[in-house]
């Protein structure tokens, strides 16, 4: 197979991330897919990127792109399904790396090595491109509960609203919009009546 297939199937492949839902919801009602989550991960880096550190901003933005890749052969496993359970954790980051080598596999020598790398890096946490494109992640997952009816919450997704400061604690502005999304979120628990101090420090 010569690279322009291999290109074109890695392409027909990506689809598969805009028919991926995930357990987040539009304000419209409209289950959210993969492919739009990472969208607007994307327009977000490009938003923050002068307020924090000098950043890489090719390598972040690639980054997000591909940082669910994966996900289009492996499925979306909502982070509530391994926020207490080990085992599940472990199993969702085998099923990833396989479906990592697979993408590698599928696609030429260079640019495959290049994304399965750059989905390596992310997983690690361990650069300042990974950190903020994490960071991101999780703030964008957060606003789009915060903009969905939270009739679609689960229970588990209220203390969630409290888990992002160490995820953001390494940069002072994406704290600050990390501060701003909680509070959006624990006004609209409270706007519901649920007794947020329950889920403050679980």
């Amino acid at each position: 197979m010569n690279d322009i297939d291999k290109i074109m199937n890695a392409i027909k492949l990506a689809q598969n991330l805009k028919m991926e839902l995930r357990h987040s919801w539009l304000s419209n009602g409209r289950q959210e897919s993969v492919a739009e989550h990472t969208w607007r991960m994307a327009f977000m880096a490009m938003l923050v990127a002068p307020y924090i550190k000098k950043i890489n901003q090719e390598k972040l933005i690639k980054m997000i792109i591909i940082h669910d890749l994966v996900e289009a052969i492996a499925g979306d496993i909502p982070a509530f399904n391994t926020l207490h359970e080990t085992e599940a954790k472990i199993q969702k980051e085998q099923m990833e790396f396989e479906a990592a080598l697979k993408i590698k596999n599928i696609l030429p020598q260079k640019i495959g090595e290049e994304i399965f790398n750059l989905w390596l890096e992310f997983e690690k946490k361990e650069t300042y491109e990974a950190k903020v494109a994490n960071a991101l992640d999780k703030l964008e997952v957060q606003i789009q509960h915060n903009e969905a009816n939270i009739s679609t919450w689960l229970e588990i997704e209220y203390e969630m609203v409290y888990k992002m400061s160490k995820h953001v604690n390494f940069d002072s502005f994406l704290n600050q919009l990390k501060d701003m999304v909680e509070k959006e979120g624990e006004e609209k628990m409270i706007e519901s009546g649920i007794k947020v101090e329950k889920y403050k420090n679980i």
